[in-house]
């Protein structure tokens, strides 16, 4: 089978490809963790452009069961439509809403299935799906049948660290974390999303980010997707890369702040620092 080795969109680091290629082999889920903004719900997406394969989607939220994965009995539907008196209640089948997981085993094609911030849900979540993962089948007990992967899926699982795993789901997994970029594949990034952008403005956008993500007590410190918004204000607003020395401006508060700090304490701290950072100078 095709390698992954990234996408003209995705830069993909060598450890990472290795792991998205192990864990194709190895035919076992991809754990993919790593701070917000660091590109793991995009890794499913050009995967599955990459190995030209079909993408499903599974967006877990915190109301989200693993039931709903394989498949959901409407027995609302079905008591309503018996009162109408409608044919299709003789046929349970036509009550079944089909999930993610089944809609991925009846594929024949290999898809990429992503589970998406398996982390929101409840903890037994994980564990709900252990079987059907490592089978790659269920059991529909309201039409007494098994379904079963026609080929086995990519299972690409990715997790905010919200919440602390199983280890028996754990196990079962192949794991990779994504380190916050560093300049150098920083530069490649942005070289992917903003080809025109002029290098000097870069050069001094990158030494603000870093700058500001060392920042003690912040707390959200500013991701990939957010310097990217960021660059590209600073481009529509044609903004001189002098503008971005604090050297120059007396302050570490950048500006358009507001593509890269979303929380009102954030602003504070760096009003406070800059503040004292002018009295000092002062």
């Amino acid at each position: 089978m095709e390698k992954f080795a990234g996408t003209e969109n995705y830069v993909a680091t060598e450890d990472l490809k290795v792991a998205v290629n192990a864990a194709v082999t190895l035919e076992r889920p991809l754990l993919v963790k790593g701070e917000p903004g660091t590109g793991k719900t995009m890794l499913a997406v050009e995967i599955a452009k990459a190995l030209n394969a079909p993408l499903l989607e599974w967006h877990v939220k915190s109301t989200t069961k693993a039931q709903q994965g394989l498949y959901e009995y409407d027995a609302v539907a079905r008591l309503r439509d018996s009162q109408l008196g409608d044919a299709r209640v003789h046929d349970i089948s036509n009550y079944i809403l089909k999930g993610k997981l089944w809609e991925a085993f009846q594929m024949e094609t290999r898809p990429v299935l992503l589970i998406d911030e398996i982390d929101k849900a409840d903890i037994e979540f994980p564990n709900d799906l252990l079987l059907e993962l490592d089978r790659m089948e269920f059991y529909v007990y309201e039409t007494q049948q098994t379904i079963s992967a026609a080929v086995r899926p990519i299972v690409i699982i990715t997790s905010n660290n919200e919440k602390e795993l199983p280890d028996a789901f754990l196990r079962r997994c192949f794991f990779h974390y994504i380190r916050f970029p560093d300049e150098d594949v920083m530069r490649q990034i942005i070289d992917v999303h903003h080809p025109q952008i002029h290098k000097r403005l870069v050069k001094e956008a990158l030494n603000v980010f870093y700058n500001l993500r060392d920042v003690p007590g912040l707390k959200k410190k500013p991701t990939t997707s957010e310097l990217l918004d960021w660059l590209k204000l600073l481009m529509v607003e044609d903004m001189p890369p002098e503008a971005l020395r604090a050297n120059d401006t007396k302050t570490i508060v950048p500006p358009l702040y507001g593509a890269l700090l979303k929380n009102e304490q954030d602003v504070h701290l760096l009003e406070r620092l800059a503040f004292l950072n002018r009295r000092e100078q002062g």
